[in-house]
C-alpha cells in the first residue's frame, strides 16, 4: 500500500494537534484537582472588633475605637500579641506557643508577657479558643463552662 506524502504529512500533523490537545486537557484536569491549600494562621493579624454572644448569637458588636489596636503574629508555633488603647495606662503584650487541633480550636501559652498578662497567666495557663479560620479572617471565640459562646476577637490578615 503505497501512502500519498501529502497525506502522510496531514496524518502525522493531525495526530501530534490531537496528541497536544490530550496533554493539555490532562494537565487541566491534575491543576484543578489538586487540593486547595488549607487556611492558616500563619501571618500578622489586626483585631478588626470584638463580638459579645448570647444564646448561641452575636448580641453586641464592639468596634475598635479612640486609636485601639491589637496585632497579633503566628510563626512557627509560636505567637506574638500586643495591644495599644490610649485609654489604658497598662501595657498589654504576650509571648508563647499556639497549636490549632482538627475541631477547630486554637490554644496560646504565653511564656511572658506584660506585668498585667502574667498575673492573669498565673491563674490561666492555657488559654483554649473555638477557631473560625479563613484564608484571610479568623475569629477566636471564648466559651464558657457549658460550652456556650461568650466573646470574640475577629481578625483580618495584614501580612
Amino acid at each position: 500500500m503505497i501512502i500519498n506524502p501529502l497525506k502522510h504529512l496531514i496524518m502525522k500533523k493531525l495526530f501530534g494537534l490531537v496528541f497536544l490537545m490530550l496533554f493539555l486537557v490532562s494537565a487541566t484536569i491534575y491543576t484543578s484537582s489538586k487540593p486547595q491549600k488549607a487556611a492558616s494562621l500563619e501571618g500578622t493579624w489586626e483585631l478588626m472588633n470584638r463580638y459579645n454572644w448570647e444564646d448561641g448569637n452575636v448580641s453586641d458588636t464592639i468596634p475598635n475605637t479612640n486609636g485601639y489596636q491589637q496585632v497579633k503574629i503566628y510563626s512557627k508555633g509560636k505567637v506574638m500579641w500586643t495591644r495599644y488603647s490610649p485609654d489604658d495606662s497598662n501595657e498589654w503584650f504576650g509571648y508563647g506557643s499556639y497549636t490549632t487541633t482538627d475541631d477547630d480550636h486554637l490554644e496560646e501559652r504565653l511564656e511572658y508577657g506584660s506585668k498585667v498578662m502574667m498575673s492573669i497567666q498565673d491563674t490561666i495557663e492555657v488559654f483554649r479558643f473555638e477557631l473560625q479560620l479563613d484564608k484571610n479572617t479568623y475569629s477566636q471565640i471564648s466559651v464558657d463552662q457549658d460550652g456556650n459562646r461568650t466573646f470574640s476577637e475577629n481578625y483580618r490578615r495584614i501580612d
